[in-house]
């Protein structure tokens, strides 16, 4: 906490080039980006990182196989360029993840049409990604035999990537942290600060500390606002409303056993009930499901997965995977997000069409706001939004060049990226935590730095406790995540920093509870401290992982 201070302390004193309201993917991506390139910058999220949508994905970096069926072309090319980039510098993140896509007699995509879908997926890449291959029935089904033989007719096996996206999002808030922004959580933009040569320009923002209740100004000569589902809300707390910007989609995924499902990798799926695409992922001990599409009738702070939507889901899977017979009994937890689509380019409004595009607006007084995208083009869309940004800067003085940021940006590495090889890496960390699923974990969450997470073990052999006896989190995290990742709460810990609570059927509320003395000794809580963030979580994961029963 005695560095929070610090940050709040320069936030409040000194005026900044970029200032970020935002710290989902996109925000962090831009934090970084702007950091690189010598900006002063700083970064704030209300919440914490990764806290909205950037929390509730299907945790891929992929190229959007499905967005071709709409001749989103522009938007494949980039994502399959910007993917290729991120499994270079975040080879801990993100990992190649092979996909098998079965075909059925009858289906809305037939043989022909994906194995052709999937060549220009290939030819989109340049093919410098690993390209896909045609499979016949037999092979289709000795690369994953719980699928349904009936009417198959053949498939083909591609590739994409998996990640963990809230640790993707923290790692570029570290990222930007590291290259000098000053970035901090928890702290609400409660109104804008209007001023300098014309009264209307928009020279900064009031927050308020959530921790404590505080508020005080920001200075700085550009606001960009990258909320994204909350992109109009937060252009009219900085001033008047700019006009809906975004077109919210909700969309619903949900956790069961992965031995309940019986696949071996990911695999694509067109659902017999709408003729969908959907994924089943596979997840630790877990198999993802998803996912949904809906508009966004309630507010991204409101949004969960409907049973209709859960039962949607499983009904799908247990038609291509006919031994699975999954019921309501085996969701351990579900989720659901806003995907914050442009409404200027969604057009008809229509969730399943609409693109993932980005869109870039300019408010009168200066306010800079990025809406649509999505994770795997979040560093790209940085560079973009930066570029534009730049332009509200003042033309005299001297001003950092984007080349620089453009090389820096696709060159760094993330925190944790530099790694000569994934697999030496975790067998270094499995042979060190004399465990192999801790090690697999600490490798693949934290790469290079890993370490940093261990030594609190070497100080604290009670540090190398598991937080959750059937999960690979060690207590040794909880207190690298408050001391060096900002984390402030019992959801930031057991939401974001690890997946606990996505992880195990009460929520995480047990490890809530297993993890509250440490918290509170780390974090200086008093016993009422203590038990009132207990509730503030509880409520937390209620909110997040309740199905509507609608």
């Amino acid at each position: 906490m005695i560095a929070r201070q610090a940050v709040l302390a320069t936030l409040a004193a000194e005026p900044f080039d970029m200032l970020v309201v935002g710290g989902g993917i996109t925000g962090a991506g831009v934090a970084r980006e702007a950091a690189l390139a010598g900006f002063r910058t700083a970064l704030l999220e209300r919440d914490d990182f990764a806290s909205g949508t950037s929390s509730r994905s299907s945790r891929l970096v992929h190229g959007g196989v499905r967005y071709l069926e709409h001749g989103h072309i522009g938007l494949v090319f980039e994502s399959s360029r910007e993917r290729r980039l991120l499994l270079k510098l975040a080879p801990h993140l993100v990992r190649p993840l092979a996909f098998t896509w079965p075909v059925y007699r009858g289906a809305r995509v037939p043989l022909w049409k994906m194995r052709a879908g999937l060549a220009l997926y290939d030819a989109l890449s340049l093919y410098r990604n690993a390209r896909h291959h045609a499979l016949n029935r037999g092979e289709v089904l000795a690369a994953e035999p719980a699928l349904s033989p009936d009417g198959m007719v053949g498939g083909a096996r591609y590739w994409d990537a998996a990640t963990d996206d809230t640790r993707l999002t923290l790692a570029s808030a570290v990222a930007a942290r590291d290259a000098g922004a000053s970035v901090a959580n928890h702290l609400a933009v409660v109104s804008g600060i209007h001023g300098g040569d014309s009264a209307r320009r928009l020279t900064g923002v009031v927050v308020e500390d959530r921790l404590t209740g505080a508020t005080f100004p920001v200075q700085a000569r550009v606001i960009i606002n990258a909320t994204g589902p909350w992109s109009d809300a937060t252009a009219a707390l900085t001033g008047s409303p700019q006009g809906a910007q975004v077109f919210g989609s909700a969309g619903s995924h949900i956790a069961v056993p992965r031995n309940r499902v019986g696949n071996n990798d990911a695999v694509t799926i067109v659902s017999p009930l709408d003729g969908r695409v959907m994924f089943i992922l596979p997840a630790g001990v877990h198999t993802i499901i998803g996912t949904t599409e809906r508009p966004a009738l309630s507010g991204p702070d409101d949004i969960r997965a409907t049973r209709a939507e859960v039962t949607y889901l499983l009904q799908s899977v247990n038609r291509c995977f006919p031994f699975a017979q999954l019921t309501m009994d085996d969701v351990v937890s579900a989720w659901c997000g806003i995907r914050p689509l442009a409404a200027v380019r969604a057009g008809e409004h229509n969730a399943n069409s609409a693109s993932r595009e980005h869109a870039i607006t300019h408010r009168a007084d200066g306010l800079v706001s990025i809406t649509g995208g999505k994770l795997t083009t979040y560093r790209a869309m940085a560079a973009d939004v930066l570029s534009h940004a730049r332009h509200e800067l003042p033309k005299s003085g001297n001003l950092p060049t984007l080349a620089h940021a453009a090389l820096a940006s696709e060159s760094t590495p993330l925190p944790g990226g530099d790694i000569v090889s994934r697999e030496a890496t975790v067998a270094e960390a499995r042979n060190t935590a004399h465990d192999a699923a801790v090690g697999e974990r600490l490798a693949l969450a934290y790469g290079s730095r890993w370490r940093n997470v261990w030594s609190y073990v070497q100080r604290d052999a009670a540090l190398g406790r598991r937080l959750s006896d059937d999960l690979p989190y060690l207590l040794a995290e909880v207190a690298h995540a408050v001391e060096r990742e900002m984390a402030a709460t019992f959801s930031d810990v057991l939401v974001r920093r690890t997946h606990v609570a996505f992880e195990t059927r009460d929520n995480g509320r047990a490890a809530a509870r297993r993890i509250a003395p440490l918290m509170a000794a780390l974090l200086h809580w008093s016993e009422r401290d203590t038990a009132q963030h207990l509730d503030a979580y509880d409520r937390d994961v209620a909110r997040l992982f309740t199905i509507d029963d609608v």
